[in-house]
C-alpha cells in the first residue's frame, strides 16, 4: 500500500497571511478557535467564515418549540440553522463548542433521533460550493438527516419543498450574501480584492457579471444601477464602462470594474472623492449581483408563496440588507395582513444592537421584519 505523503501547509511572508488561500487558520474555525476568537474580538470577520447576525432577536421572534417543523431558506454558513436546531433538540443535547471538526455531543445523534417529537428543519441554498461544507459541519455536530434536511434549491421554490415536507411552523430568510462568498476572490463578490467578475451565488449556472455587462446596452446598465442600488453617478459610470469596452478593454475582473468606477468619478472634489468612490463601488457591485442572481424576482416569488407554506400561528423572520429588499418585504407583509393571511406583523424594523455592530461591522445595514400566520 502506497504511503500517503504529508502535505506541508502554506507558508507566507510577514506576521499575518495576506492571500485568501494562505489563511488556513481562519478557514478552519473548528480547529483554530483561539485564532477565530481573536479576529472577531477586533471587529473583523474571519476569512472563509460567516458570523450569524441577530441570532437572539431571531430566536425571540420564532419561539421555536420541540416537535415543530422549520425552514431556513438561506442556509449559508449554517449558524442560524444550528442555533434553531439546538432549540428543537435542546441545548444540552448538542454542545455547540466543537473542536477539530469532531462532534462534542453530550447525547449521541442516535439518541437524539430516537427522542420523540423533536421536529426538524429544512435548509435551502443555491450555492453548491459552500452548502456542501455547511452540511458536513452540521452532520459532524450530530444533526442527522432526521432532524436536519438539506435541499440544493433556490428559496423561490419553497412551494415545491412544502409539497415534500408539508407546511412549516417557523421560517427564516436571511437575504444577505455570506462572508465566505464575499471573501473568496474566485467568486468575484468584492471590489476590494482582484478576481473574476462573477458574482453568481450558483457559479455553475447562468451568466457571470462580466458576461452580463457584455450582453446589455449602456442604457440598460444605467437602469440597473438606479433600480437596484440608487446609484447617483449611474450615467457617468455607465459611460466610462461602456467606452472602455468599446475600445476593447475587457471588463472581466473586479479590479477592472473598480478602476472604471474610479476613473468615472475622478473629477469629484478631493475631499469627497475617496468616500464617493468607495460607496459607488459597493453600490455597483450590489446592483450587478442583484441582476445576475435575479434577486428581486426570487424575493417576489418567495413572498407570494410564503403564506401558503405556513401552518396557522407559524412565525416568519426575514433579514434584509438594503432598502429595495426591505420595501418589498414591508409591502408584502402589509398586504398579507390586510388580506387576513397574517394576524400580526412587525410595525417597525428590528436592528442589531450597537454591540453587535461593533463586533461584526457587516451587520450594520441589517433590518429584520417578522409576521405571524393567521
Amino acid at each position: 500500500m502506497e504511503e500517503k505523503q504529508h502535505k506541508r501547509r502554506v507558508h507566507y511572508s510577514g506576521k499575518y497571511p495576506k492571500k485568501f488561500e494562505e489563511k488556513y487558520k481562519e478557514q478552519n474555525p473548528e480547529k483554530y478557535a483561539d485564532t477565530i476568537a481573536h479576529v472577531i474580538s477586533k471587529g473583523s470577520t474571519p476569512a472563509g467564515m460567516h458570523i450569524s447576525i441577530m441570532v437572539k432577536e431571531i430566536l425571540d421572534v420564532l419561539k421555536i418549540k420541540p416537535g415543530e417543523q422549520g425552514l431556513d431558506c438561506t442556509l449559508g454558513y449554517g449558524g442560524h440553522t444550528r442555533k434553531m436546531l439546538e432549540q428543537l433538540t435542546g441545548e444540552a443535547m448538542v454542545n455547540s463548542d466543537c473542536r477539530n471538526g469532531q462532534s462534542s455531543e453530550i447525547t449521541t445523534s442516535d439518541e437524539i433521533t430516537e427522542s420523540k417529537n423533536i421536529g426538524c428543519i429544512y435548509g435551502l441554498d443555491v450555492d453548491p460550493i459552500e452548502s456542501a461544507k455547511t452540511v458536513e459541519r452540521l452532520r459532524n455536530a450530530g444533526f442527522t438527516e432526521d432532524v436536519f434536511k438539506f435541499r440544493l434549491t433556490n428559496f423561490a421554490n419553497i412551494d415545491q419543498v412544502a409539497k415534500e415536507a408539508g407546511k412549516f411552523d417557523f421560517v427564516l430568510a436571511d437575504l444577505g450574501v455570506s462572508s465566505m462568498q464575499i471573501d473568496d476572490p474566485k467568486r468575484g463578490f468584492s471590489y476590494k480584492i482582484d478576481g473574476p467578475l462573477d458574482l453568481r451565488l450558483d457559479p455553475e449556472h447562468g451568466e457571470s457579471a462580466a458576461e452580463r455587462l457584455h450582453n446589455i446596452t449602456r442604457d440598460e446598465f444605467v437602469g440597473m444601477l438606479v433600480e437596484n442600488s440608487d446609484e447617483p453617478y449611474a450615467e457617468e459610470i455607465a459611460d466610462k464602462v461602456f467606452n472602455l469596452m468599446k475600445k476593447g478593454d475587457p471588463m472581466d475582473t473586479t479590479t477592472a470594474l473598480r478602476s472604471a468606477i474610479e476613473n468615472a468619478l475622478w473629477k469629484l472634489p478631493k475631499e469627497e472623492k475617496d468616500q464617493a468612490i468607495k460607496k459607488s463601488c459597493a453600490r455597483v457591485f450590489q446592483a450587478l449581483r442583484i441582476d445576475v442572481n435575479s434577486e428581486f424576482e426570487v424575493l417576489y416569488s418567495f413572498l407570494e408563496k410564503l403564506p401558503g407554506i405556513l401552518n396557522p400561528g407559524a412565525r416568519v423572520a426575514i433579514l434584509t440588507f438594503h432598502s429595495g429588499e426591505d420595501r418589498l418585504v414591508k409591502k408584502a407583509f402589509k398586504e398579507c395582513k390586510k388580506a387576513g393571511l397574517f394576524s400580526e406583523i412587525s410595525e417597525d424594523v428590528i436592528r442589531p444592537s450597537a454591540e453587535e455592530c461593533r463586533v461584526n461591522p457587516r451587520s450594520k445595514s441589517t433590518k429584520m421584519r417578522w409576521a405571524i400566520k393567521a
